[in-house]
C-alpha cells in the first residue's frame, strides 16, 4: 500500500480523449481504462485533492505540431482527426476538475501545469492515462526532472502491444518513481 498525504498529492490523467480511447490498445481496453480512471478519481475528488486532465489537441492545419527529423514522425491521419478528437471522454470531467492542453507528448512543456501544481503546493503526482510508453512517460520523465514525487497506476494506462507497455512499467518507471495500482494507492490526511 502506497499512502500519500491529501494536501500534496494531485492525480494527472493524461490522453482520456475520444480519439485515443477508442483505438486498439494494449493490455487494458480504453473503456477499461476510462472506467478505473473515473472511479480512482472520485476518491480524489472526495477528498479534496486536484484531479488534472490533460488532453492533446492540434491547430486545424497542424501548424503548432513538434516538426522535428524522425524516422517515424507523428503526422495527423488523411483527411484530419475526427471533429470530437480532442474532447475527454465520457463522464470523465467534473466541476472543480482542471484542464490542461499540450501539443506534444508531455504534459509540462509548453503547458501551465507545473503553474497549477505548484500555486496548489503539490509534490507528488499519480499519472495514468494512454499510451503508457508515450504521454504517460513523457509526462513521468518531466515531473521527475521537475522534483515531484511520481506515483505510477499502473491499472490506469494501456498503449498500443503489451511490450510497450511492460518495458515502460518495469524498465523506465520503477527509476522515475513508484508503480502501483489504483487500489494499493491511498491518500491520507
Amino acid at each position: 500500500m502506497i499512502s500519500l498525504p491529501v494536501s500534496t498529492t494531485a492525480l494527472v490523467l493524461i490522453d482520456l480523449q475520444k480519439g485515443i480511447v477508442s483505438r486498439a490498445l494494449a493490455p487494458h481496453a480504453g473503456e477499461d481504462i476510462v472506467r478505473r480512471s473515473k472511479e480512482f478519481a472520485a476518491r480524489f475528488r472526495a477528498v479534496g485533492a486536484p484531479v488534472i486532465l490533460v488532453n492533446v489537441a492540434f491547430a486545424p492545419d497542424f501548424a503548432d505540431a513538434v516538426r522535428t527529423p524522425a524516422d517515424r514522425p507523428f503526422a495527423p491521419p488523411e483527411g484530419g482527426f475526427a471533429e470530437d478528437w480532442t474532447e475527454l471522454a465520457e463522464g470523465l470531467e467534473q466541476p472543480g476538475d482542471l484542464t490542461v492542453t499540450k501539443r506534444q507528448w508531455g504534459s509540462f512543456y509548453g503547458t501551465e501545469l507545473d503553474l497549477q501544481l505548484r500555486r496548489r503546493g503539490i509534490t507528488t503526482v499519480v499519472l495514468g492515462g494512454i499510451a503508457t510508453n508515450m504521454g504517460v512517460e513523457s509526462t513521468a520523465r518531466a515531473a521527475h526532472e521537475h522534483g515531484y514525487g511520481v506515483v505510477i497506476a499502473e491499472d490506469l494506462t494501456s498503449t498500443f502491444s503489451e511490450e510497450m507497455q511492460r518495458f515502460a512499467i518495469d524498465r523506465i518507471f520503477p527509476m522515475l518513481g513508484r508503480v502501483a495500482t489504483s487500489d494499493t494507492i491511498e491518500l491520507a490526511g
